[in-house]
Formats: C-alpha cells, structure tokens, sequence
C-alpha cells in the first residue's frame, strides 16, 4: 500500500519543481521547508517507494552516489557542473544505430555525461 503523506508530497514536488536529477541532500533541502523536521532517512526511505512505484528513475554518475529524476521523460543525457556539483538535464536528438558499433557487437544502450561549468557558476 502506498502511502501518501505530507513528507511524501513534499518530496515529489522537490522534483516536480526542480526538472533535473537531484540528489537525497538536494531533495532534503528543497522539501525540508515545507515539512519541519524532516529527517534525511525519511527521505532515503521516500525516494526508494518511489523508484519501487516506477515514479523515479536513478541516473548513475561515473564515481558519485546515484541521483533521481522523475521517470517517463524523453531520452536525454546529462551536463554535471565542476564547480557547484549540480546535475542538468541536456535534450538529445541523436541515437546510435546498431551499425554505428563493431561488427559482432550488439547496441543495448548509451550514455553521454558532458561537464563543464554552468550559468550560475561562469558568474
């Protein structure tokens, strides 16, 4: 049974409102106004229902905890800014045909992390 409560409707907006991955800090901080006194570990445990409910999605970054963005969204890939560690959605038009790869080799995926520094962080 799935439960909706104040803690939880905080949660899902902190990603609603954000339109990006976040990570627990970032969704603790964002709902953490709007509900007093909500515990990380509340967190944790409301971002796990929600990937358990098909709601979110985790987004691995190469040597970094995962994040979590609101699942069903169009392919895309990820900007990660160097200095404040933000995590940005990029829109992506191409995707690789199966004879783009070796021959004998079989296309399952892809993933594009681009780096840099964002607009907040260039000043």
């Amino acid at each position: 049974m799935v439960r909706n409560t104040r803690q939880r409707g905080a949660i899902r907006r902190a990603f609603q409102h954000a339109d990006r991955p976040l990570s627990p800090a970032e969704v603790h901080a964002s709902a953490r106004p709007e509900v007093k006194g909500l515990g990380i570990a509340t967190v944790y445990r409301n971002i796990r229902a929600l990937l358990d409910e098909g709601w979110l999605v985790q987004v691995d970054l190469p040597g970094e905890a995962g994040r979590f963005e609101l699942a069903g969204k169009p392919h895309h890939h990820h900007f990660r800014c160097e200095n404040c560690r933000r995590v940005f959605d990029v829109p992506c038009s191409f995707e690789p045909a199966d004879d783009s790869v070796p021959d004998g080799f079989n296309l399952n995926g892809h993933d594009v992390l681009l780096y840099g520094t964002c607009p907040d962080c260039n000043g």
